[in-house]
């Protein structure tokens, strides 16, 4: 499989962040996504999601192919963490939840309410929901926050296998991540040219 991205515009209320981000994907390839905090890394991973509204410009990503992993985890506090995996799974109508869970080192939590669990731990179980979907691409904001080097470790694993099993993922991050022919996209280029100058007029007023 593969999409195209061509010219999208991300905007947050009445302000375009992004303007004319182009990139191709297909099968295999990982893109990660580069920039100082606040460029729009967050708003592009949601306006690909369906999340955010779009200004001009084309994505040809399937809603239906999308798996999509933001700051918050999307668990609910309430269930064990193998029922919100259940629940994932249902959704999505896999039955993938034990082989996840063992994959993951999340067996032995399987009956803790997802509420009394670390942040790191949490965003595991978050993470986790990306294997449950079977979905092929996977859209990831800062997917390693709260993970410790071990752990770090076990995710960049699990998303080099998923490219090389003929996934996508589109993420961002700030570490340097051992991800086999990932590709590198800097957001700063595609900054609206009105801020650019904004930012030139501020730098200069010191």
């Amino acid at each position: 499989m593969s999409f195209c991205v061509d010219k999208l515009c991300c905007v947050r209320g009445n302000t375009t962040i992004l303007s004319d981000v182009s990139f191709e994907l297909a099968t295999g390839d990982c893109l990660i996504l580069r920039g100082p905090n606040g460029i729009g890394k967050s708003t592009l991973l949601n306006t690909l999601a369906g999340l955010a509204p779009q200004g001009h410009g084309t994505s040809t990503l399937d809603p239906d192919d999308i798996a999509y992993s933001g700051h918050l985890d999307a668990i609910k506090f309430q269930l064990t963490v193998a029922e919100n995996l259940q629940f994932w799974a249902g959704v999505y109508g896999t039955n993938t939840v034990a082989s996840v869970m063992q994959g993951f080192g999340l067996t032995e939590l399987a009956n803790r309410p997802a509420g009394n669990l670390s942040a790191g731990q949490k965003r595991r179980v978050g993470l986790a929901r990306l294997l449950v979907s079977d979905r092929k691409v996977w859209l990831m904001d800062e997917p390693t926050t709260s993970l410790d080097a071990d752990h770090t470790a076990l995710i960049t694993k699990m998303i080099d296998d998923h490219c090389q099993s003929g996934g996508i993922a589109v993420l961002s991050t700030h570490i340097d991540l051992d991800i086999k022919n990932a590709q590198t996209l800097e957001l700063s280029q595609f900054k609206p040219e009105q801020a650019r100058n904004n930012d030139v007029f501020l730098e200069g007023s010191f």
